[in-house]
């Protein structure tokens, strides 16, 4: 995600030197344990690890002990301080030049298990950012809503999907503090988006993976208020929490029980799991009978239903023969085109033209995801254009956008147990530039669906904090999918 560890209004006095109020470089809550190194430079000078301090809730740690805090959330919404110990101390309205290095590990995204009772090796999460700031004591403030929207037309009993979103669309604006959890509830039915309410526990579950008591009164008033609905509990599994070693079995158990358990007490019908391991998947579905789960491995870009990965996961299911298996089918599997979003940041990243074509030209291709980046890479460097200067987009433009052709949703249609409808832009005509909606919409009218399309604007892991409201965004996206599915039902 481009909104990194720091913003214009990270600079604070402190009385050791300075503080850099930080933002968790990511879209959902991490252990400090995946917190691999954290490097500071001010005004040109590198600042000595001795003299960096990480303050979280109260508590301070040395950067080199981070790595071992494996029991302590970095919940998404909370703003720890990096303080430098340093005579001169940092004054309101002091400007200094800061650059923020930062390593991280994601510990649910696992390259390749540990061998021999080691660990893993992790996705990493590098961030590297250069800023002029200017020392203050207050927040920055979240821009205006628009508030003026008319109202949507209202569901009829012949729509065949229910619609709603995954909160996961206001990710960013739900870390930077422009939402508390109430807040963002609110806004989502000022908009009239709904009735489906989706989440990723991970991300706003301040006590995960257990789910408080006082989050359950919370998630009830706000529901009772509003008549929201629970569609989809987003559930991670940790794997590399310990950096010394990955997760047992058990341990891997005990995890997804503790979030089964959760999703039970807020009344989700559905949890969309991250491992359909054959074993574990054995011990849980005694689990989800009992707590009248359904369980849904989700098919997401660069992947299709018919990848070797998923029809290993169809196989699997084939022998477990459960009705309350099936998928969560990712619309970023299925895109036509690059989002203009995507290409946006690039540019502003310091490709031209010309890579920007070379780019889109390379995605269109037939090859795999990997040759495809690695082709992408050498082309630039041909061009002695340092690809680190893309950050995660060089990798992203390839994981995160898919094109298997859309008619291949069909063949696991009965096994469709929820829909992401992700989207990156809606523009001027109202229509998805790079996703067919249409003919998303005639697939699934077709093939008999009829649970719901939960809208999922991922635009945030290439747009800059307040470049769009990805809320407003989601109710045109409404609108777009409400008329497609009623001129099919006309046809």
């Amino acid at each position: 995600m481009p909104n990194g560890l720091i913003a214009d209004d990270s600079l604070r006095r402190h009385p050791d030197g300075l503080a850099l109020r930080l933002t968790l470089p990511w879209y959902r809550s991490l252990w400090l344990s995946s917190v691999s190194t954290l490097g500071v430079t001010i005004d040109g000078a590198e600042v000595a690890a001795s003299d960096l301090s990480f303050e979280l809730a109260g508590r301070r740690y040395a950067i080199e002990e981070l790595p071992a805090q494996s029991e302590t959330l970095w919940f998404l919404q909370a703003h720890p301080l990096l303080i430098v110990r340093r005579d001169e101390k940092v004054a309101v309205g002091d400007t200094h030049g800061v650059t923020v290095h930062g390593e991280l590990r994601l510990p649910y995204m696992q390259i390749a298990p540990g061998a021999d009772g080691g660990p893993g090796l992790y996705v990493p999460n590098v961030v590297h950012q250069t800023l002029t700031l200017t020392a203050t004591d207050v927040d920055a403030l979240p821009p205006a809503l628009v508030r003026d929207v008319a109202p949507p037309p209202p569901a009829t009993d012949s729509d065949p999907f229910q619609l709603g979103l995954t909160l996961y669309s206001a990710s960013a604006e739900f870390r930077a503090g422009w939402y508390d959890f109430d807040g963002l509830l609110d806004r989502v039915a000022e908009l009239g988006i709904g009735p489906g309410i989706e989440i990723v526990a991970s991300q706003m579950v301040p006590t995960y993976p257990v789910v408080s008591d006082d989050f359950v009164r919370t998630w009830r008033d706000a529901f009772d208020r509003h008549g929201f609905a629970e569609s989809s509990f987003g559930a991670n599994l940790d794997m590399g929490r310990r950096r010394d070693r990955d997760m047992t079995p058990d341990e891997e158990f005990a995890f997804t029980l503790e979030m089964f358990r959760g999703a039970k007490k807020l009344g989700f019908p559905l949890v969309r799991i991250q491992s359909a391991k054959p074993a574990l998947l054995r011990r849980l579905l005694p689990v989800a009978e009992d707590l009248e789960l359904k369980l849904a491995y989700e098919i997401h870009a660069p992947l299709g239903p018919n990848a070797p990965e998923i029809l290993r996961v169809r196989d699997t299911y084939a022998e477990l023969d459960s009705p309350l298996l099936g998928f969560v089918a990712d619309f970023s599997s299925t895109m036509h085109a690059m989002s203009p979003t995507l290409l946006r940041a690039v540019r502003r990243a310091g490709l031209d033209d010309e890579a920007v074509d070379r780019l889109q030209e390379i995605w269109a291709t037939d090859a795999s995801m990997r040759d495809r980046q690695q082709e992408f890479i050498a082309y630039l460097t041909g061009r002695d254009f340092d690809p680190g200067r893309l950050g995660a987009f060089a990798h992203l433009a390839f994981n995160m956008h898919g094109h298997v052709d859309p008619a291949e949703w069909a063949d696991i249609m009965p096994q469709i147990l929820h829909v992401h409808a992700k989207f990156y832009d809606i523009d001027e005509s109202g229509q998805e530039p790079a996703i067919d909606y249409p003919a998303l919409v005639e697939v699934f009218v077709d093939g008999g669906y009829r649970g719901y399309w939960s809208s999922e604007w991922e635009g945030h892991a290439f747009a800059e904090l307040g470049e769009v409201d990805p809320l407003l965004l989601v109710r045109r996206q409404h609108d777009l999918i409400r008329a497609a599915m009623r001129e099919r039902e006309t046809v």
